[in-house]
């Protein structure tokens, strides 16, 4: 099969999971279809995993005070998948961090969290710890312990992202991007060249819910060339919000309830998939200068960016230095680029090939 030529692919850009989601397909008549099993598979994975809608399975769970709780395979995939991330990075990708982020003031849809900028009423609360969730898979039940708060945040976007990249290419035949908020799936055969993925710098307003992706104003700072697997982007600097005198982020260092106080303001990692590439990126931020060495040991191309804008480069990530991007705002995204939240400044190689993904360590568990 040739692949699709770049003026193939149609796009859509919509919101969703309280972000922005694009859609590309390699087959523009397939366009209609993929974009409704996407929007499915979104409302399915908001309504199993959302911590704020009362209507949610997450929700029910959160508020059955330490009873067990009967899940759909949907959530009961979302949690074995969480649990599994906490264990592979050591206890740092914590999903019962729920109660932590509350007490931050991020106890609502992001959007309204961001409007409260009153002084916090409570003291910070350490993370209860992934081991305290017992979930049966076989029978499709899981337990928390009274007062303690899920939250899939690190973890579902992604998985949404895997899980609809495969199911749409299976459906329709043809290479889809699914990009959710920075959180990157493709799957089946790529177009020509493979799928040019822009990384922005400061791209704030993807976390805010407001449209971003491939018809975002500007060209990208950078961009490399994804042909399979997933691609995953964390930052301190999009998740924000202001309490008091405080400026907190999503990203919650488990053992004190507190947002990380990281080198990094900004990760992204190319691994086998979207799961494994948001664990890695996350981890990376809450481990801090440790992220080099454990990334490099796990061989996942990556792009660390520190507070001032400086960047290390792991597992054959493209280099930062060969040349000069499109300036922002000269010309129009191509078609086939989708664009992720970054930061970091200076010069790169537009479109520069990641090199093959690495199989991370636990991938086969994720």
């Amino acid at each position: 099969m040739t692949a699709a030529p770049a003026g193939d692919i149609g796009t859509r850009t919509f919101t969703a999971l309280g972000t922005f989601a694009s859609l590309l397909v390699t087959d523009r008549c397939s366009l209609d279809l993929a974009y409704g099993l996407l929007a499915g598979e979104l409302l399915a994975v908001d309504l199993a995993c959302s911590r704020f809608r009362p209507d949610s399975e997450l929700w029910q769970v959160n508020h059955a005070r330490g009873h067990p709780v009967g899940i759909s395979r949907l959530l009961t995939q979302a949690l074995a998948t969480a649990l599994t991330a906490a264990r592979v990075t050591d206890g740092d990708v914590d999903p019962t961090c729920g109660r932590s982020l509350a007490r931050l003031g991020y106890d609502v849809d992001f959007a309204r969290a961001q409007q409260d900028t009153t002084e916090l009423a409570a003291p910070p609360e350490p993370a209860a710890g992934w081991q305290t969730v017992e979930l049966d898979t076989e029978r499709c039940t899981v337990r928390v312990p009274a007062r303690v708060m899920l939250d899939l945040g690190a973890t579902a976007k992604a998985l949404a992202a895997d899980r609809a990249a495969a199911r749409i290419s299976a459906a329709v035949g043809c290479g889809v991007l699914v990009n959710l908020g920075g959180d990157i799936r493709v799957a089946g055969e790529a177009p020509a060249g493979g799928w040019r993925v822009g990384i922005l710098d400061d791209l704030v307003c993807a976390a805010s819910g407001s449209q971003a992706g491939p018809d975002a104003p500007g060209g990208p700072d950078r961009a490399v060339i994804v042909r399979d697997g997933g691609l995953a982007t964390s930052s301190t600097r999009a998740r924000a919000w202001q309490r008091g005198g405080a400026r907190l982020h999503h990203i919650i260092e488990p053992g004190t309830g507190l947002p990380v106080d990281s080198c990094w303001r900004t990760v992204s990692v190319a691994a086998a998939t979207c799961v494994d590439a948001n664990t890695a990126s996350t981890a990376a931020i809450l481990r801090g200068e440790r992220a080099v060495r454990w990334l490099d040991e796990l061989r996942l191309p990556a792009r660390l960016v520190r507070r001032d804008g400086t960047t290390v480069l792991t597992g054959g990530w493209p280099g930062d230095s060969a040349a000069p991007a499109t300036p922002a705002g000269t010309a129009p995204t191509p078609a086939g680029t989708a664009l992720i939240p970054s930061g970091g400044t200076g010069p790169t190689t537009p479109g520069a090939p990641l090199p093959p993904h690495r199989k991370a360590r636990h991938e086969r568990s994720v």
